[in-house]
C-alpha cells in the first residue's frame, strides 16, 4: 500500500480546491495491479464538484478496467471517502469484503478499513 499512498500524496497537490481549500489525492489498484490517481476538482457550483476518488476510478474505468483492489485517499487529517464515493468504489468491486480502503493524513498518520467496513448496507445491481 506505500505505493499507493505515495501515489496518492503527489496527486493530492494537483488538486483544484480554491473554495475548501481541502485537497484531496486518491491512488487506486486493479486487479492486475495496475494504478491510476485523481484529485479533487471544485466548482463554484459545489455539486459538480468531482472527488479524488471518482476521478481515479474514471480513469481506470476509461482504460477498460472495472475491478477496483483497492485505493489510497491522503488528505490533510485522513477523512474517508464520501458517500457518493463509497457507492462509486462498491461498484465495481466483485467482493467489498477484500477491497482495501487507506485513509491517510499529509503527515502519514493513516487507518485502513475494508470497503464492507465504510458501506455496510450499500446497495447493488444484479447484472
Amino acid at each position: 500500500m506505500d505505493d499507493l499512498l505515495s501515489a496518492a500524496t503527489k496527486a493530492r497537490g494537483l488538486g483544484y480546491a480554491p473554495y475548501s481549500r481541502y485537497q484531496v489525492g486518491a491512488a487506486v489498484r486493479s486487479g492486475d495491479g495496475r494504478v491510476w490517481t485523481g484529485a479533487n476538482v471544485e466548482n463554484v457550483s459545489y455539486g459538480l464538484s468531482l472527488c479524488a476518488e471518482r476521478s481515479a476510478i474514471a480513469k481506470m474505468v476509461n482504460d477498460g478496467v472495472t475491478d477496483l483492489a483497492a485505493i489510497a485517499v491522503v488528505t490533510r487529517d485522513g477523512g474517508t471517502p464520501c458517500g457518493m464515493c463509497l457507492q462509486t468504489m462498491l461498484e465495481f468491486s466483485a467482493d467489498p469484503s477484500n477491497v482495501k480502503v487507506v485513509c491517510a493524513t499529509e503527515s502519514g498518520e493513516k487507518q485502513e478499513f475494508m470497503l464492507e467496513e465504510l458501506i455496510p448496507h450499500g446497495f447493488r445491481a444484479e447484472l
